[in-house]
C-alpha cells in the first residue's frame, strides 16, 4: 500500500481541540434525498468554519464515472466543478466545534483513505466519529424522518434504535471507514436516515434535518435547523399536492401510514428488513410511475 500520509496535506496551522468529534459525511452511494449532502450544505451555513486538511481527490476519484461540469462560454471554456474532498473544523454560534469529512465517496484505494483517514483523525485528537448516511426506507412522507443507528461499541448506541436484520449489502466507503475503524479501536457511531423510497432521487430536506439535530445530540453542539424544516414543510406541501390528485398515489401513502403506525414506537418502519427492501414495493413502483407522469405533464415542475 502507498504511504496514506501521502494522501492528504494538513494546513500549517492546526485549531487546537479537546477531544474532537469527527463527522464523516461522504455523498454519492448512500445519500437517498440528498441527504447527507444537504446536511453538510446546512453544517457549513450555519456554523464558520475553515480548512483542516485536503485530500488529493485525482487519486481517488474516476473522472469517467462521475464526470465533473465544465462551463464553457462563447468561444472558451471558463471553468470546472472539480470534486473536492477535505476536512474542515466548524464552529457553532456559541463557539465549540467539530472537525466535518466532506466531499464525494472515493471510488479507488479505499483502504488506503480509510488508513489516511485514521491517521489523520489520530493526529487531530478525534475521541468519537459519527458516519452519516441516508437510505429509501418503507416510510411515508406524511410522518416524521427516523434514523437507525449501528457502533463499534454498544454503549455509543444508547436511545438509538438498531436494524433487526442480517444481510449483504454491497459495499461503500463509509462503511468500511467504521468497520476498519472499530477493529483498530476508535468509537464509531453511524448513523442512517430514512427517506421515503418513492422520494429517493428527489431531494428530502427532512432527512437532512434529523441528521443535523442527531449531530447536535451526540456533540452537544448549538446547530439550528429551522431553514431545513422550513425546506421539509415545502416539499411536503408539493408532494400531498400530488398525491391529492392521484387515487394510486393516494392509496400508496396510506398503505405506507399504515404500516407505519401498526410498529408503533419500538418499529416506526425501522426495524425490520423491509425498510432495505420494502414491502410496498409494488406501490411504489406505481407512485414513483405517477411521479414520473407528473414531471413529464407540461406546466409541471
Amino acid at each position: 500500500m502507498l504511504d496514506p500520509a501521502s494522501l492528504y496535506t494538513l494546513e500549517d496551522e492546526l485549531p487546537p481541540l479537546v477531544e474532537a468529534h469527527l463527522v464523516v459525511a461522504l455523498s454519492g452511494f448512500v445519500d437517498a434525498g440528498g441527504a447527507v449532502r444537504l446536511a453538510v450544505q446546512h453544517l457549513r451555513g450555519v456554523c464558520e468554519h475553515r480548512v483542516v486538511a485536503t485530500f488529493d481527490v485525482d487519486q481517488l476519484h474516476d473522472y469517467r464515472a462521475r464526470r465533473p461540469l465544465m462551463t464553457f462560454s462563447g468561444d472558451r471554456w471558463e471553468d470546472v466543478d472539480s470534486p473536492v474532498l477535505r476536512v474542515e473544523v466548524l464552529r457553532d454560534p456559541e463557539g465549540s466545534a467539530l472537525l466535518l469529512l466532506h466531499g464525494p465517496e472515493p471510488d479507488v484505494q479505499w483502504e488506503r483513505f480509510v488508513r489516511a483517514v485514521w491517521q489523520l483523525a489520530d493526529r487531530l485528537g478525534v475521541v468519537h466519529t459519527t458516519v452519516l448516511s441516508a437510505a429509501p426506507t418503507a416510510v411515508p412522507h406524511t410522518r416524521p424522518s427516523g434514523v437507525t443507528a449501528s457502533a463499534t461499541r454498544p454503549e455509543l448506541l444508547e436511545g438509538f434504535r438498531t436494524w433487526d436484520v442480517e444481510a449483504q449489502v454491497p459495499g461503500h466507503a463509509a462503511a468500511l471507514l467504521a468497520l476498519r475503524g472499530g477493529q483498530s479501536g476508535h468509537d464509531v457511531l453511524s448513523v442512517l436516515a430514512h427517506v421515503p423510497h418513492y422520494l429517493a432521487g428527489n431531494e428530502y430536506p427532512d432527512a437532512a434535518a434529523v441528521l443535523v439535530r442527531t449531530i447536535a445530540g451526540v456533540t452537544g453542539l448549538s446547530l439550528p435547523v429551522q431553514s431545513l424544516q422550513e425546506a421539509a414543510s415545502a416539499t411536503r406541501v408539493e408532494v400531498d399536492a400530488q398525491v391529492a390528485d392521484s387515487a394510486e398515489a393516494a392509496a400508496v401513502v396510506r398503505a405506507l401510514e399504515e404500516q407505519y403506525d401498526a410498529q408503533g414506537d419500538e418499529g416506526r418502519g425501522t426495524g425490520a428488513a423491509e425498510a432495505f427492501l420494502p414491502t410496498a414495493d409494488e406501490l411504489g413502483a406505481e407512485f414513483e410511475r405517477f411521479l414520473a407522469r407528473q414531471e413529464d405533464e407540461p406546466g409541471t415542475e
